[in-house]
């Protein structure tokens, strides 16, 4: 028996857990340096943040606490925006960096958007 899922929900949690397999795959990729070493533990914790705090938000048991999740999993988009920046990369992955980069402002964005939309839905 197939389950059936709500799409729209689902499909972004597989997304934000797609993100944060690229930023580890390309973790693993970067010159092994201090400063990316600490750069790369930051980006880790932030990067598996974003999804995992969305599916807190989906069994969210409070419209407060849906709304607390969502704002956690946007400032963790955006912080990973800000380490992946940091990161020292070599010539051979600047084009994935600035892939996950993108990807990160692009979840950023559709969580500012989660609550704006959420925000109008129950005024």
């Amino acid at each position: 028996m197939t389950e059936i899922r709500n799409s729209k929900k689902y499909d972004l949690e597989d997304r934000c857990l797609i993100f944060a397999k690229k930023v580890r795959d390309y973790i693993k990729k970067l010159p092994r340096n201090t400063s990316n070493i600490e750069y790369s533990k930051q980006l880790i914790r932030s990067s598996g943040s974003v999804g995992a705090n969305y599916i807190e938000a989906n069994e969210s048991l409070s419209r407060k606490d849906f709304f607390m999740r969502i704002k956690i999993s946007r400032k963790e988009a955006k912080e990973s925006e800000y380490w992946l920046s940091l990161a020292e990369s070599n010539n051979d992955i600047v084009s994935e960096k600035d892939g996950l980069i993108q990807e990160a402002t692009e979840l950023r964005k559709i969580f500012g958007s989660i609550l704006e939309k959420s925000k109008t839905d129950h005024v």
